[in-house]
């Protein structure tokens, strides 16, 4: 059928749907997989200078690309329990190739559950090439993956979201970078991680901060939801400051009371991002009558890309300890 101008209905639709790869790339989100991957380079680069570890790169490669998969698995995997709850019935900018109906929820659940297949396959590698503490690792982390949106008490519905982002993309991802480069377990990627950790866990606030209302009435208690609006606000404001807090304690402890290994003094560089953290509190506060319309629906973006400045400054701060002292 023509229409009055002579084009073709049906090239129309096929020319306005999106290629393979744009429906693929919204559906894994990998804007996102900097919050995952920033505790593997982290973890390695502390595994390195730190803990004198000989640098393995095949087996960073493959930690680095597996937790890649298993991040987009899980993006996978929460879009399809979203939506098959009617939770997730907006399209969101950057997000939504299954409310968009670009993929199926089937073929969704089957890239996800490949997605985690992968990863956890780059797991056994490098577990067969390290040991049985790097399985533990992966192990745990997969089963936090995965009962984040699925099984009788989804953790993600149940106000322990935070608590797996805080583990999974953070203090895990580190630890197991720090593992896989030394071959053994320590505290010092897990203490050391903490900051980065409650950045990571500011993001997903921002984003349940901002839904608490579509996440109620779809039965999801976030701990946005548990908390109500205005003690969010507070929450949202701890998570963004308190890794400042955390950096001056640890190099504090480190210098005045021997604490080892000493965090260096170079850490106190993150101190150059604090004033970005203190912009998006004011965004935060000023949510009702933003300067912008968009400064509170984006607070979760510009959070990430504070937590990518916060991790890329403190990977560079062991970069230039191991300078200085070398």
């Amino acid at each position: 059928m023509k229409n009055i101008d002579g084009s073709d209905k049906k090239t129309i639709r096929a020319a306005s749907l999106p290629s393979t790869f744009e429906k693929w790339r919204v559906a894994t989100r990998p804007f996102s997989f900097p919050a995952s991957t920033m505790s593997v380079i982290f973890g390695t680069t502390l595994a390195v200078t730190i803990g004198k570890a000989s640098f393995n790169f095949v087996l960073f490669i493959a930690a680095f690309i597996g937790m890649v998969l298993l991040h987009a698995g899980s993006n996978l995997l929460n879009d399809v329990f979203d939506y098959k709850k009617g939770i997730d019935c907006r399209v969101n900018p950057v997000s939504g190739a299954v409310v968009r109906g670009w993929i199926t929820p089937a073929t969704a659940l089957r890239a996800g559950l490949l997605f985690m297949a992968g990863g956890t396959v780059l797991g056994l590698f490098i577990v067969s090439r390290v040991g049985m503490p790097v399985f533990w690792i992966g192990a745990i982390g997969v089963t936090i993956g995965i009962l984040y949106t699925w099984g009788p008490l989804p953790l993600k519905f149940n106000g322990m979201g935070d608590l797996a982002v805080f583990l999974n993309f953070g203090i895990l991802g580190s630890l197991g970078a720090w593992t896989v480069q030394t071959g053994f377990l320590s505290w010092t990627p897990v203490l050391w991680a903490v900051p980065m950790s409650l950045l990571v866990v500011g993001i997903l606030h921002a984003n349940n901060w901002r839904d608490i209302d579509s996440d109620s009435s779809g039965g999801i208690r976030t701990m946005a939801g548990i908390l109500g609006d205005t003690s969010s606000e507070t929450y949202y404001r701890f998570l963004l400051l308190s890794p400042f807090a955390c950096i001056l304690l640890l190099v504090l402890f480190s210098w005045a009371d021997g604490l080892r290994p000493r965090m260096p003094l170079s850490f106190l560089i993150t101190l150059l991002v604090i004033p970005i953290a203190f912009k998006l509190i004011k965004k935060g506060k000023h949510r009702f009558s933003p300067e912008n319309p968009q400064d509170f629906i984006a607070l979760d973006g510009d959070t990430a890309k504070l937590n990518l400045l916060f991790g890329i400054l403190c990977t560079l701060a062991l970069g230039l300890n191991a300078l200085i002292f070398a």
